[in-house]
């Protein structure tokens, strides 16, 4: 039992008693995401894939074509690793749950979790929706027709496409898939630098538009071939495409949502508020660890060859020396700084390692791969720093690991040679140009709709509410029984 925010009680799992405003501010909510697939089926009816309908019955005709079409061993060892890293990429969901919950106060432990759920589910229906064909526009179309799109913006279509070429690599199914879990990836990094105090409908709001159109317009740019892509800029698995766009959203929203209540004194004295368990936070970091391995080496798209598999091989050990060199400079340099060697430093240097490799794992000799995690876990630690200095809370350290680090990797890959780029600095300028339009975008774009939030009283929660929990305040549940017993009601 506990007690529900209108002073009723109700047993766990069931609905508190019914508020006009709760069921207002839901109903708000799922009219800005239904005015998201509108949009999305307006830009359907305009693209110029979208001149022939596909037909439920020319679908199943396609499917029972490819039954009895046979490509090979090959295609269906492609198919079947690009299916288990899309797989563990997924899996990396629970580790940013994990990261997130044990870095914050228990009493919005429903709240973050709630968030990452929502994240997954509303950003795989936008970006089957609309999301996939911004980011890869030139799948649905025809040869002729790919060659006259935009570089900085197209559609193709909405759903999945199809093809019956024999030649194809992958099924579009598994294409999609491997496609949209990185799309979740991005939208869910935001959660832990907005935690404690953004209302949840305001969250689902920015998720939404994240995933259905941020995230795939600037994906596009990079991997659906775009003007920096033709530039010559190199992002192998999403240092800038992925994480920094995440990052850079997560600091407009901890910008305009401002410190939790006690963060800072009035005087501008700097409060830890802990988290409530550090073991949470180290399994969720261990779990993104083990994520990675589907994140990097299956953005190599390709296992069947020796020269396939050797790079799959390289891009899996660099990202483990990365990730550990970050770790272990970021708890020497943390050490050095304040005494201790901090748990939540070592932990946030090893996520910093893996961010800064993913954009340059395949590029990169081992050595430098720690060289590489090395300065990334340097970074990792001066940044938030940095952030408690200048008064900007970030809860789990999202920016200083996924913003600060994503620009590092796609910058070194302009400053020291490489595979891509033979000579010292030869490729810094394209780095920059393409590293600072990603970041850029999201952060301008983002702090527009944070700036819209706020000025409609929608994005951060009252005083009351936040001293209570997010837990009781937006969910009318605990995570924990012994917080429902010695907690009261929220007015």
């Amino acid at each position: 039992m506990f007690r529900s925010s209108n002073g009723l009680r109700s047993p766990i799992g069931q609905t508190p008693g019914f508020r006009w405003t709760h069921f207002r501010s839901s109903w708000l909510m799922m009219i800005l995401v239904v005015g998201m697939l509108g949009m999305s089926t307006a830009l359907v009816s305009v693209a110029s894939a979208q001149d022939e309908v596909v037909t439920v019955t020319e679908v199943a005709e396609a499917a029972d074509a490819s039954e009895t079409e046979d490509l090979g061993v090959g295609y269906a060892l492609d198919n079947a690793v690009l299916f288990l890293c899309a797989v563990l990429v997924l899996f990396m969901q629970a580790g940013f749950a994990m990261v997130e919950v044990g870095m914050n106060s228990a009493k919005n432990t429903v709240n973050i979790l709630a968030k990452n759920i929502m994240d997954l589910s509303v950003g795989t229906l936008l970006f089957f929706v609309v999301g996939f064909g911004l980011m890869y526009p030139t799948l649905y179309m025809s040869e002729a027709d790919a060659e006259t799109v935009s570089g900085y913006f197209a559609f193709g279509g909405s759903g999945i496409y199809t093809t019956d070429d024999p030649g194809r690599t992958f099924s579009p199914q598994v294409d999609w898939f491997f496609q949209a879990v990185f799309a979740a990836t991005a939208a869910t990094i935001v959660s832990g630098a907005v935690a404690g105090r953004m209302k949840f409908t305001a969250y689902l709001v920015y998720s939404a538009i994240l995933t259905g159109l941020i995230y795939p317009i600037s994906g596009y740019w990079k991997w659906g071939g775009g003007w920096i892509d033709a530039m010559g800029f190199q992002d192998f698995a999403g240092s800038a495409v992925v994480h920094a766009v995440g990052g850079f959203a997560g600091l407009a929203g901890a910008l305009f949502l401002g410190p939790r209540l006690g963060r800072y004194t009035p005087d501008g004295r700097s409060v830890p508020l802990p988290g409530h368990n550090v073991a949470f936070s180290a399994l969720g970091v261990f779990i993104l660890w083990v994520g990675w391995y589907g994140f990097n080496p299956g953005s190599q798209l390709a296992f069947q060859g020796t020269g396939d598999i050797d790079a799959v091989t390289l891009i899996a050990v660099n990202t483990t020396l990365a990730a550990s060199a970050g770790a272990f400079i970021a708890t020497f340099i943390g050490w050095g700084l304040f005494g201790k060697p901090d748990l939540t430093m070592s932990l946030n240097g090893a996520l910093g390692g893996l961010v800064g490799i993913t954009a340059c794992c395949d590029a990169f000799s081992n050595s430098m791969s720690i060289v590489i995690g090395g300065v990334a876990g340097v970074l990792v630690v001066l940044a938030i720093v940095a952030l408690d200095k200048l008064k900007i809370d970030d809860p789990v350290g999202a920016f200083p690991v996924h913003g600060v680090c994503g620009v590092w990797g796609c910058m070194a890959m302009g400053i020291f040679p490489n595979t891509h780029f033979e000579g010292v600095f030869e490729g810094f300028v394209t780095q920059a140009i393409g590293t600072v339009a990603i970041c850029g975008w999201a952060f301008v774009t983002m702090s527009v709709v944070f700036g819209v939030l706020k000025a409609v009283g929608m994005l951060r929660v009252t005083p009351a509410e936040e001293h209570a929990g997010l837990d009781i305040s937006e969910h009318g549940m605990h995570a924990y029984p012994s917080d429902a017993i010695h907690s009261g009601s929220v007015t």
